[in-house]
């Protein structure tokens, strides 16, 4: 089994998933006792999240190769980053690293396309659903992805940031959610990829009313295939 270098922290209610997931993807797996080889960096997201409000994206990158570096050091055969918004940031991050990135975009992208469908509605923080890096993504791989209008953007940024990063759930912002996700059905979207990595604390399969693709579960399944390959 290879060793699985997580960067994550952005934001540690993600990063709490990850380790859960892939913990239990290892035991249903293998059996017994078995648990991943993993490395964990978690970064104070606090520190991070000024800078994308600055947008001062090259500390941010520098900061991410700095340890993307440092997980390599430490043993680390792969890597994933354990959240979808810093994937703006995966070429500058692996500048001068010498193992792979399993990118989050492409491991989703995979499986839609696996499912046989082709047009995504999108939430995620606003950097994700509004600049290109993670849009064109999908995009090469052949879908078309669709993100929510203007004022459902905001919002879904909003509880993100606000609530989720914290670790807080509520009733009424998972209605808020729900609400999202179906005025994206309604406007042609044939699946859902929850497309920031605390999205699955609100939305699932059962509150949906289209297939669901959580990009948390998705990352870790690529990633314990990767590693077992």
């Amino acid at each position: 089994m290879k060793t699985i270098g997580i960067l994550g922290g952005m934001s540690a209610a993600s990063t709490q998933t990850y380790y859960r997931e892939l913990c239990d993807l290892a035991r249903a797996r293998l059996g017994g006792l078995h648990s991943p080889e993993l490395l964990i960096r978690s970064l104070d997201f606090a520190r991070i999240e000024v800078l994308q409000a600055q947008g001062d994206w090259d500390a941010a990158g520098a900061i991410l190769n700095r340890e993307a570096r440092a997980l390599e050091r430490g043993g680390a055969e792969l890597l994933i980053l354990a959240t979808n918004t810093m994937h703006k940031l995966a070429g500058p991050m692996m500048a001068g690293v010498g193992i792979p990135l399993l990118h989050i975009a492409d491991a989703t992208a995979q499986a839609i396309t696996a499912a046989g469908l082709k047009r995504p509605g999108l939430m995620a923080t606003a950097f994700t659903m509004e600049q290109s890096f993670y849009t064109d993504r999908l995009a090469a791989a052949g879908l078309a992805p669709l993100v929510p209008a203007a004022a459902d953007r905001a919002e879904t940024h909003r509880i993100i940031y606000e609530e989720l990063c914290r670790d807080v759930t509520t009733p009424e912002s998972e209605a808020t959610y729900r609400g999202i996700a179906g005025r994206l059905a309604e406007a042609g979207a044939d699946c859902l990829i929850l497309g920031c990595t605390e999205v699955g604390m609100l939305l699932n399969q059962d509150n949906v009313p289209v297939p669901v693709f959580d990009t948390t579960l998705i990352h870790c399944a690529a990633a314990l295939d990767a590693a077992l390959a």
